[in-house]
């Protein structure tokens, strides 16, 4: 699969679209799909932080994956008190296991995110960074555009995977971003959005519309590659305000769609 293009215009001029694109809408709710078997997944978690600090806003990182921190005993009373200030553009709330106190008796944590945003109201981007299940019930049929994690390892891949296939039946997303954990240079890294996509596009119907490398190995003062920023630039103008999510905050995981089942699906991609 060919890289998305990036746009030849300078990134401050895209910046300043995006910051007219927020005004009048408070929050943009960018989901990341938790993935174990990512070595390095807190560094893709924070070059998506500086993505989105280089375009001048304030990010709320809720981390709630598999292996991530539990959540405070105070979160489900008190949930502004559990957020930690790492900087001036970035915030992190401990948060496994949090969406699941949020249930309703549909299925659906999608209050969680009414939550986030009355907790943290100087965010203007909330990372929720879950595993599959979990974002299923969050952000089920709303117009926000899921990114995966892996980098070369085989069940890191697998599980990117099966992540798109959870959420592509369960919660009706169709269309993904990926961000590797990878040299760009690698040819490997094409090849793994080359299996990720075609399996996505031939057996599920889904799509991979961007994607990105992102060096963990890379000093933290060198620039964030350009492919990085594009794939933040992207993920805003897609991903819904919060206020738009208010119409919706019942809406239920949808019912698994019939799909065959294949087994030599771990050792196609």
């Amino acid at each position: 699969m060919p890289r998305s293009s990036l746009n030849n215009k300078p990134p401050q001029d895209q910046a300043d679209g995006l910051r007219r694109l927020f005004t009048g809408s408070r929050v943009r709710f960018v989901p990341v799909v938790s993935n174990p078997n990512v070595a390095h997944a807190s560094a893709l978690l924070e070059a998506l932080c500086r993505g989105f600090a280089e375009l001048g806003l304030n990010t709320l990182v809720v981390d709630a994956g598999e292996a991530s921190p539990p959540a405070d005993e105070l979160a489900s009373v008190d949930l502004a008190s559990c957020i930690e200030k790492l900087s001036r553009e970035v915030s992190y709330l401990a948060a496994r296991g949090l969406p699941m106190r949020h249930l309703n008796s549909k299925g659906s944590a999608a209050s969680f995110l009414e939550a986030l945003t009355q907790a943290a109201p100087q965010a203007e981007v909330v990372l929720l960074h879950a595993g599959a299940a979990e974002l299923a019930r969050v952000v089920a049929s709303r117009d926000v555009l899921p990114v995966l994690l892996a980098d070369l390892e085989t069940s890191s891949i697998t599980h990117a995977y099966a992540s798109m296939k959870w959420l592509s039946s369960r919660a009706g997303l169709m269309v993904y971003s990926l961000l590797l954990a990878a040299n760009p240079q690698l040819r490997a890294a094409g090849q793994i959005a080359q299996r990720i996509g075609s399996c996505g596009d031939g057996f599920l119907g889904a799509v991979l519309r961007d994607w990105a490398c992102f060096d963990p190995k890379n000093p933290p003062s060198s620039p964030l590659p350009d492919e990085v920023r594009h794939l933040c630039r992207e993920l805003l103008a897609v991903a819904a305000p919060g206020v738009a999510l208010q119409a919706s905050a019942d809406a239920a995981p949808l019912r698994p769609l019939p799909t065959p089942r294949y087994s030599f699906l771990a050792a196609a991609i």
